[in-house]
């Protein structure tokens, strides 16, 4: 018997009804499979949590998670309660940081059912590693001055290790897939740090040469992804240029509400986090529509994580079969609530 424990952190808004509805989903799995099973352990991080204590999570809140498998996290902020900055900085970020999940993984697939944006989406099925600890998201630099003199310093920080690690994981991942890596850059712009990451991408591509490489200029890159999504198979890029990527990623699928994440620790010492891209969605919160694709199919990427590929392979074929029955919540067209969609997707997995 694999027995997981897993950490599971609801968060906010639409947070709390779509977590619960990917658990029952791993419940199920489990159930099924019999030689797999999860515990999840919730804990109340959250802007609620930090209103009633002023702090997102207590100071001991990590030593409280290191110990599990895997995080499972819903959403991160209430902006009408606590600015964006204090709410992802303490609890989202936080983790990342300490807890070094320096690799981002986020994919985005044509899904039959759900109508994308694109007038031909051509069945497009790409992967995005997003460098996840340094890079354009460095918490160096300042201010100063006041007034019109005025000034915000902003450094970005590129090191050989971090660049390198981001690399070598999309090649890994590309060689399981199309066998192409595709890396982001904007050396025409950025003198320093693009460059340096050009040549750190063409010293690691020659330990692969079964994997077929381009370098695309990120704002190119941007509009190819919506004209030509069709052509890409895994796409490496810094934390900045990965973040706006992936949005797009999930924009020419349908919604945001479907796509996944997952964070990377590579080095076994701290658990990986899971959770969805969509936010805490304070418009509909209470409703009962939420998605739950977003938060169902990072529960995949979880297993994935697990080495349970198979397990995780049929969730997400069940996923599709949902959706081309039509079983649809409001954002993709639909009239379904989050629970019918959780619950048709339970009973097809045990009708597989």
């Amino acid at each position: 018997m694999k027995a997981f424990s897993i950490a599971s952190i609801p968060g906010d808004g639409v947070g709390k009804e779509v977590v619960p509805a990917a658990q029952r989903v791993l419940k199920t799995i489990s159930d099924i499979h019999g030689g797999l099973s999860f515990e999840f352990t919730e804990f109340p991080y959250s802007c609620e949590y930090y209103l009633e204590h002023g702090e997102m999570m207590p100071d001991d809140g990590l030593e409280r998670l290191k110990g599990f498998d895997a995080i499972f996290l819903g959403a991160v902020g209430n902006r009408s309660l606590v600015p964006d900055h204090i709410s992802l900085w303490g609890l989202l970020i936080k983790i990342r940081r300490e807890f070094e999940q320096v690799i981002n993984i986020r994919p985005a697939k044509f899904l039959k059912g759900i109508r994308s944006p694109l007038a031909n989406p051509k069945d497009f099925d790409l992967l995005v590693v997003r460098e996840n600890s340094e890079g354009e998201y460095s918490t160096i630099g300042g201010k100063i001055y006041r007034g019109e003199e005025e000034i915000a310093i902003q450094n970005n920080v590129f090191s050989r290790k971090g660049t390198e690690r981001a690399m070598r994981f999309a090649f890994e991942m590309a060689a399981k897939r199309k066998k192409h890596v595709t890396s982001a850059t904007k050396s025409n712009g950025i003198v320093h740090s693009m460059p340096f990451w050009d040549e750190v991408f063409e010293f690691t591509a020659k330990d692969y040469p079964e994997i077929t490489t381009d370098s695309q200029h990120i704002d190119a890159l941007a509009a190819f992804f919506v004209t030509q999504p069709e052509r890409f198979d895994v796409i490496v890029a810094s934390n900045l240029f990965g973040d706006i990527l992936t949005d797009i990623g999930a924009a020419i699928m349908g919604s945001v509400g479907i796509a996944p994440a997952a964070n990377i620790n590579v080095n076994g010492k701290y658990p990986s986090m899971f959770e969805p891209v969509h936010g805490s969605a304070p418009d509909i919160i209470g409703k009962g529509i939420a998605n739950p694709i977003g938060q169902i199919w990072t529960a995949k990427m979880m297993l994935d994580h697990f080495g349970e590929e198979e397990l995780g392979n049929r969730l997400l074929d069940v996923i599709e079969d949902v959706l081309k029955s039509g079983w649809l919540t409001p954002d993709i067209g639909g009239t379904c609530t989050t629970k019918e969609v959780t619950d048709e997707i339970i009973n097809r997995l045990k009708n597989v």
